[in-house]
């Protein structure tokens, strides 16, 4: 009996509490409803609201043509300030969507409902009938009361303070507009992608420094407007799955000081090759994409992926060329991968970076990604065609000038100078100064230097100062204390459709050799022109680019083979390595979301032999030492293993989603190795390789080694 009444007791008690919490609440209040008792605020909302429709909704001629019947779906909210807004609108025709807006945006404002005596917002939903019929027939019904969950206030004061914090952030919530197109994140490096707005970087007149890559929205959003580009390309209908398909990221948010975006990330293709003993080629990634920003000065970008790929005969055989110590191989671009089923590779890779701007003048970034400076496709300074690595990277603007200091932490993982299975870090800081020398004429100052952590001396803080000559303090620190590299590049606008590009590499000369004339190994440059057309032949939007490059044998190597100008057993300028010359014919085509590219590349390299009694070092491989070099004088590019080569990439695609890249690709290689002698290195090989897919397109994979 005494629990009977105690249950009793707690029963009434909880009634007396849902109550008095009831009564906290407060419904909107539109205009004529002011007089009315709290009890009768929602029954006047709704006959007002109703009334207002009725009156002045006009029915649009196409739903009167068709003797449409039916409802048009409105999800709306009266927000903390009494503003009433459409937050979701469903009809059979967009002309009852722009009728429905037009009418809501006519609506006198109300005031706020409430919640204790604070302010909160509240959505309601409505059909509207077609035809129209009298308001008293249509039913409005409250879907969302609030956010706070009512029956939690045990403790009002502090629970009301969690609430209230909670809904500020939920409140703060606004549209996403596209924040990612000003802000200082980095512009996905393609050299598709950057086609589109090569042209308007290289105006006349432009104050602007193309060689250094990635660039930043910001430096770019002067001369190209990317929100116009996106509008452009608009497609599909105002439904969800629509605009997320082909318009939007998955997930855009946007507060007061703050903003991020998540995408998946897919690189899914098959193909066949023709040369391979295998039926078919395959990558297969998935990953994810985030994009954020945190006030104005402040962004970051993450991207991960995981892959399993097995691609055509020659790329899985130069992937096992460069396996590292303990036989893992290397997928060219990417990174360590372990073998996977019949022939294929697993290979996981993280990119990341933040991006700080201090003052208008400095972009600070901190990160694990990738690099290139130069105008061309290939870059004889610094290129893209590597594993990504940690990087610390300064960008200084002002005046004529672009300064770019990068300090990177590479790896060495061949088995010969690995230490009980760790592999052997090194180090390497390059400065690049670009100078717009006049409207037409900019040139570029490049030195780079590479040292290893001999003696335990670890990050050298002697490479720290931004502006100082590396080769200087090489030499301070010791004859192989470092390897250094000296570069320069020019680029000549003729006129708005043609500029002019190129770049030169010294890693060693020898003032006697040079007059001397006799071709000696210590002539260790490299150099490249090139040719852009944009517009070409006054058709919008397609560029043509001829390119030449030619370096000599052994440079970027060293008498030490710590010290070469590689990372993960990849180089870090051109992926040939060294004792090659090559020409390049690009044309690239875009119209609206379609895209086209043809590439042919014709060239000529010097293999090692290393069969029988030769074992020397033509100068190819740039992870050699010197020291055994065939040669002391008579050193020319092509020598040893003379290698003609020929590659012809054709292909063309449809962009799905412009906000992420996502694009449907189908691509052909033709490719033709023809060696004087067959090797290990160099094999007699003619394919052709067709692929189809799907791709999130975030950054350059070269085929073409």
């Amino acid at each position: 009996m005494k629990n009977s009444f105690l249950f009793l007791f707690l029963c009434l008690g909880f009634l007396l509490s849902a109550q008095e919490i009831s009564n906290f609440e407060k419904s909107p209040i539109f205009p004529g409803c002011e007089s009315k008792p709290i009890d009768e605020l929602k029954t006047c909302f709704n006959t007002k609201m109703n009334t207002f429709i009725f009156e002045e909704f006009k029915v649009p001629q196409v739903a009167i043509d068709s003797n449409y019947k039916g409802e048009v779906n409105v999800l709306f909210e009266v927000g903390k300030d009494g503003e009433i807004s459409i937050i979701y609108v469903d009809a059979v025709y967009d002309e009852l969507k722009i009728e429905t807006q037009r009418v809501f945006d006519s609506l006198p404002k109300a005031k706020a409902g409430s919640y204790n005596g604070k302010p909160i917002f509240f959505q309601y939903s409505l059909g509207i009938k077609i035809p129209l019929v009298n308001p008293s027939e249509i039913q409005t019904q409250e879907v969302i009361n609030n956010k706070i969950d009512i029956k939690a206030l045990t403790e009002e004061d502090l629970n009301t303070d969690v609430s209230s914090e909670y809904e500020n952030v939920n409140d703060s919530i606004v549209k996403y507009t596209k924040k990612e197109y000003s802000s200082q994140l980095n512009i996905p490096f393609t050299h598709n992608y950057y086609a589109r707005f090569d042209q308007q970087m290289n105006g006349l007149g432009t104050n602007s420094h193309t060689a250094a890559k990635p660039f930043t929205y910001d430096e770019v959003s002067t001369y190209y407007d990317f929100k116009a580009e996106k509008e452009a390309l608009i497609k599909g209908s105002d439904s969800w799955w629509s605009k997320k398909l082909w318009n939007e990221h998955l997930v855009e948010v946007q507060g007061k000081d703050y903003w991020f975006t998540v995408d998946p990330i897919f690189d899914l293709q098959v193909g066949k090759d023709t040369e391979a003993d295998f039926n078919t080629t395959y990558n297969n990634t998935r990953g994810i994409f985030i994009q954020a920003g945190l006030g104005k000065n402040f962004n970051f970008s993450t991207s991960i992926y995981e892959s399993q790929g097995r691609f055509a005969q020659y790329f899985n055989q130069y992937a096992e060329s460069l396996q590292a110590e303990g036989g893992e191989p290397i997928v060219p671009g990417r990174g360590l991968s372990k073998r996977f089923k019949n022939g294929g590779f697993d290979y996981p890779v993280a990119e990341a970076y933040l991006s700080y701007t201090p003052a208008k003048f400095l972009n600070i970034q901190f990160g694990h990604g990738k690099n290139f400076i130069g105008d061309g496709y290939r870059s004889l300074l610094q290129s893209d065609a590597t594993s990504p690595y940690p990087f610390l990277k300064l960008n200084t603007k002002f005046w004529k000038i672009k300064y770019t200091n990068t300090w990177m932490w590479l790896r060495d993982v061949r088995a010969e100078v690995t230490e009980d299975g760790a592999f052997l870090t090194k180090y390497m800081a390059n400065h690049y100064l670009s100078w717009n020398v006049s409207k037409r004429l900019n040139v570029g100052l490049f030195e780079s230097v590479l040292w290893a952590n001999d003696n335990d001396r670890g990050f050298d803080i002697n490479y720290l100062n931004p502006v100082i000559f590396y080769r200087a303090i090489e030499f301070s620190t010791g004859q192989d204390a470092g390897n250094a590299i000296l570069g320069a590049s020019a680029k000549y606008k003729w006129n708005n459709k043609v500029n002019i590009y190129g770049q030169f590499i010294l890693d060693e000369f020898a003032i006697n050799d040079i007059t001397a004339g006799n071709k000696s190994w210590r002539n260790k440059f490299g150099y490249q022109v090139g040719f852009k057309y944009f517009d070409a032949f006054k058709i919008d939007n397609l560029l043509l680019q001829l390119e030449y490059n030619r370096v000599r044998p052994y440079t970027y190597s060293h008498n030490s083979i710590i010290l070469n100008y590689a990372h993960n057993n990849q180089p870090m300028a051109h992926l040939w390595g060294a004792n090659f010359s090559e020409a390049i014919a690009i044309g690239r085509y875009n119209y609206k979301r379609w895209f086209a590219d043809a590439k042919f590349i014709f060239g000529k390299r010097g293999f090692d032999f290393n069969e029988g009694e030769d074992f020397a070092n033509y100068g190819s491989n740039i992870f050699r030492s010197e020291v055994n070099r065939n040669a002391n004088t008579g050193v020319t590019v092509g020598q040893g293993n003379t290698t003609n080569v020929f590659q012809a990439d054709l292909g063309g695609g449809y962009i799905i989603n412009t906000a992420t890249n996502l694009r449907l690709f189908t691509n052909i290689t033709f490719r033709n190795y023809n060696p004087q002698a067959n090797t290990a290195a160099a094999l007699n090989t003619s394919t052709a390789w067709f692929t189809v897919g799907v791709r999130t397109d975030l950054f350059n994979w070269y085929n073409d080694f």
